[in-house]
């Protein structure tokens, strides 16, 4: 059976993981996320491929995975408004001007997902989301900042926290919007485990 590294130390991916039954370990590293890449899939396909070799190479030749079959999960998720990538915010200010942005109109919630076994990538995609906010007040969006919930999350909201309450619609999987496509990592791992 193969050995499976999550690259990411999200609580949120690893929750969904051991949702679905899968055993593995966590392992994650620092990596330069500069790119000049701008649209929205292919950004979080290469965010979710450099992740997952920063951790296979760091792996390769550990004597806990070195005569393993080992399977690295990379992911990344992104929140994008008509095109325009939206990262975590700098500060209370960014924070309330994102969530502005996203009040009362569609945006997609990207994730990126890459599968590396023994140093091959053998899958790569980006899952996309349609995610619509209902209007939201001012004061709901300071309310919703004080509660420091939005300050690390890209796009500026948790759709698994407080932020729920201003979702109108979801089209597509709810995990993908909460950090991971479960459903299609499964189908996905099901080709490449032993």
């Amino acid at each position: 059976m193969s050995k499976i590294i999550l690259a990411s130390g999200s609580p949120r991916r690893k929750e969904l993981l051991e949702q679905i039954g899968i055993e593995f370990d966590i392992i994650t590293s620092d990596v330069d996320e500069t790119t000049l890449i701008t649209q929205p899939d292919e950004y979080v396909k290469y965010l979710s491929r450099i992740k997952a070799q920063a951790v296979w190479d760091m792996v390769k030749d550990d004597d806990d995975y070195r005569n393993e079959d080992v399977v690295v999960i990379g992911a990344d998720t992104i929140v994008s408004h008509k095109g325009h990538i939206l990262t975590k915010p700098k500060d209370t200010g960014n924070a309330f001007d994102i969530l502005k942005e996203l009040a009362g109109d569609c945006h997609q919630v990207y994730t990126g997902v890459t599968l590396i076994k023994n140093n091959n990538v053998v899958s790569n995609f980006a899952e996309k989301t349609d995610v619509y906010c209902n209007d939201i007040s001012d004061n709901e969006i300071r309310e919703y900042i004080s509660t420091g919930e939005p300050m690390d999350k890209a796009g500026a909201y948790g759709i698994q926290g407080r932020f729920a309450a201003f979702i109108g619609k979801i089209d597509g999987d709810y995990n993908n919007v909460v950090g991971l496509p479960v459903a299609r990592v499964y189908q996905e791992l099901k080709l490449w485990l032993n």
